[in-house]
């Protein structure tokens, strides 16, 4: 059987053309591995839809290597499901059953592909299939310093997010199926460098891969700067996020400036959350309300037209991810992001500057001192927008992602040979 054409079973529970994050990465990874493979893409049942109208609007060459199977638990397994609530735990019996799924419908395919949630501990029973596994990307959101949510959110967040570290810590600890998917997987594809050492991952079966990505932009992008500075920053408003820290630094950033420059100086910030109120607030306290702009969830149409028309992307997110940070950079955009295992790994000092993990007040100045010095060193934007362009060409396109399946499946085909 020629190694160029293998089929890959991919388990892809998210999966949606229309919309980002999860689910727009869920397809464009079916999309690239389709590019020079056969795949059967299992994904739930309400993906169905979108994904075939999708199609019919956007004919693609690639799509006669995709055979789409959706798969949910019945019912009365499911009733209690509501959006997200209890998503977590559907999408565990999700994967727990879905090799019977596989089996009871006599799929043939050379590979198995656990793609997404893109997480470090929710286990995968592909393994059961008896073929190679590979398992990913898969990430890790370091845990967020206590002075980052304790004394910014209060106590009510702060044991929220201490309750969700403990889960993570029992399954990374006593989960015996995620113990058995690390176990029998033939290739773990990670994120970032913190995920090899939660799982006490063996290096050979590690492969570096971020899972951010984005395709270029179709219109030509100019380098920015024409008079006015605009700072964008999108996700959503949880503590994860850092957006209190957004506020803070801009609103450092912005009291120094002259009254000329202020005048010409904003800050928009794209998402939605249960924290909205409390960082409109903040803008407030801030004395930046009239300068910083809240809009909605955006379709992805409208959030090109925002990055061409911003200069700087500041991103203070605690995650170990960031879809937005490769948008960004497709668009010339330099990152200003924490120095962490995040998108601290994916900024080098050619395309965004890094802060690091400081006392809190600490880390707000260093955020503001970085839109300063953008704002005032004309030369180094330039160098830092141009740097972030080629990032993006060299590492966040999604046609390499594609390119580096290919030879994922390859290797794995030839040690099975």
């Amino acid at each position: 059987m020629s190694v160029e054409k293998q089929t890959v079973l991919v388990s892809a529970y998210a999966v949606n053309p229309y919309h980002g994050s999860e689910d727009g990465m869920g397809w464009n990874f079916i999309l690239q591995i389709a590019r020079f493979n056969k795949v059967i893409a299992v994904t739930r049942e309400n993906t169905k839809a979108d994904i075939e109208k999708y199609m019919s609007e956007n004919p693609s060459v690639d799509y006669s290597n995709i055979q789409f199977a959706f798969y949910d638990l019945p019912y009365w397994a499911r009733f209690w499901k509501k959006g997200g609530r209890g998503a977590m735990l559907y999408y565990y019996l999700w994967q727990f059953f879905l090799p019977r799924f596989v089996n009871k419908n006599k799929y043939v395919f050379d590979i198995v592909h656990n793609l997404n949630f893109h997480n470090d501990w929710t286990p995968s029973s592909l393994w059961k299939l008896h073929k190679p596994f590979v398992w990913g990307p898969i990430g890790h959101h370091p845990r967020i310093p206590k002075d980052y949510v304790l004394h910014v959110y209060g106590w009510k967040s702060y044991l929220m997010e201490e309750v969700k570290w403990l889960v993570k810590k029992y399954f990374w600890k006593m989960d015996p199926l995620l113990r058995q998917t690390i176990s029998h997987a033939d290739c773990v594809l990670t994120m970032n460098s913190s995920v090899e050492r939660v799982l006490d991952l063996p290096k050979e079966k590690i492969y570096y891969m971020p899972s951010v990505s984005t395709e270029a932009p179709t219109e030509l992008v100019d380098i920015k700067r024409k008079g006015s500075f605009t700072v964008l920053s999108a996700g959503r408003f949880v503590p994860l996020k850092g957006f209190d820290i957004t506020i803070r630094a801009f609103a450092r950033f912005y009291h120094q400036l002259s009254f000329a420059d202020q005048k010409t100086t904003k800050l928009v910030l794209v998402g939605d959350g249960p924290y909205k109120k409390y960082l409109q607030n903040l803008a407030k306290e801030m004395e930046v309300q009239d300068q910083v702009t809240f809009i909605a969830w955006l379709h992805r149409s409208d959030y090109k037209k925002l990055y061409k028309k911003s200069d700087v992307f500041l991103f203070p997110s605690h995650e170990g991810a960031g879809m937005v940070v490769a948008e960004a950079l497709s668009y010339g955009l330099p990152v200003v992001c924490f120095k962490n295992e995040g998108p601290g790994e994916f900024i080098s000092k050619e395309c965004g500057i890094t802060v690091p993990y400081n006392r809190y007040n600490t880390s707000v100045t260093k955020f503001a001192d970085a839109l300063r010095l953008l704002k005032d060193n004309k030369e180094l934007y330039h160098t830092l927008s141009l740097g972030a362009k080629k990032r993006f060409q060299d590492k966040f396109n999604w046609n390499i992602k594609g390119d580096q399946l290919k030879e994922v499946y390859s290797d794995l085909t030839r040690i099975a040979g």
